[in-house]
């Protein structure tokens, strides 16, 4: 694990200096079962919650040393990281080379230095939606906290004004409209994982539903 992690901060450093790009996950880049579409389609709970930069804040605690709640100004103000990557959908759509920008989870992580106890993490967004994730599926070089999609603003129904990108796992795993970020010593379901979804959510296994 240690290694793993040594090795996903080396490649996101790469990055972070401009000197290295997201490689494929593998030689085939569409996951079994999914097909690949031209179009993001907008997938949510019947909410679009409309939240300017004005109200919007960040909290994240839990299993940390320093808990931080940021404000929409500090949030740009941490160090930004652009990166490409595919996305997967559960409803059988990908989509690649999608190209985002906002704070990686490294970022996010130094800042507030989870505890030895931090096994997994809880999000929850301004909408009423939740999901969980292993920290160690998080400490990867391509998460992070997007708030422009293809140079631009994220728009409201694709999560805006910011929102959670873990492109190894399902996209119901990376949170809309993002609002807390909880480091836990537990594993907590999240909204669709306690409705039968898959916990673990890899693409490349079709682990789609427990």
């Amino acid at each position: 694990m240690k290694e793993a992690y040594i090795a996903a901060k080396e490649r996101w450093a790469k990055k972070m200096s401009g000197l290295a790009r997201s490689t494929p996950r593998s030689d085939n880049r569409l996951p079994p079962g999914q097909r690949q579409v031209h179009n993001f389609p907008v997938l949510d709970l019947g909410v679009k919650p409309e939240i300017g930069p004005d109200r919007w804040e960040l909290k994240i605690g839990g299993q940390v040393e320093n808990p931080v709640t940021l404000s929409w100004t500090e949030f740009l103000a941490l160090p930004q990281f652009k990166d490409i990557s595919d996305f997967h959908c559960v409803t059988t759509w990908s989509q690649y080379d999608m190209a985002w920008e906002g704070v990686s989870f490294f970022t996010l992580a130094d800042l507030v230095r989870p505890k030895p106890a931090a096994t997994h993490v809880f999000f929850k967004s301004y909408d009423g939606y939740s999901t969980n994730n292993p920290i160690g599926t998080l400490m990867d070089d391509d998460v992070l906290i997007a708030h422009s999609w293809n140079g631009a603003p994220l728009p409201v129904e694709h999560g805006g004004p910011a929102r959670v990108i873990v492109p190894k796992r399902y996209a119901w795993k990376g949170a809309k409209w993002i609002r807390e970020i909880t480091f836990m010593d537990r594993d907590i379901l999240g909204f669709w994982e306690l409705r039968g979804y898959s916990n673990t959510a890899d693409p490349w296994t079709e682990d789609r539903f427990s």
